[in-house]
């Protein structure tokens, strides 16, 4: 799993037929303590979530898993939002 932040949104007029009423999000991971890392990513929003949310997104086969995913040509599904991340040391 994929702790990231939602930070856009993605249009696409023209998709595969299985994606049509999808919602398509732009996220950036991050770490535990909620600094940006590495690079962007689409996912395909599943438990709609919004700009500035804190997300879980699973990727490769496991995104075919979630709700409605079966067959679908996705990489990476948001699959939950955080409402908490907590570290203990």
């Amino acid at each position: 799993m994929i702790l990231a932040k939602i930070v856009g949104t993605v249009v696409a007029t023209r998709k595969d037929e299985r994606l049509v009423s999808s919602k398509l999000l732009l996220a950036r991971p991050i770490d535990p303590s909620g600094k940006l890392q590495g690079g962007y990513l689409v996912a395909i929003d599943t438990v709609d979530a919004g700009e500035g949310e804190t997300v879980l997104i699973v990727s490769g086969s496991s995104a075919r898993m979630a709700e409605g995913l079966k067959d679908a040509p996705v990489d990476a599904a948001i699959v939950g939002i955080v409402d908490v991340v907590e570290v203990k040391t």
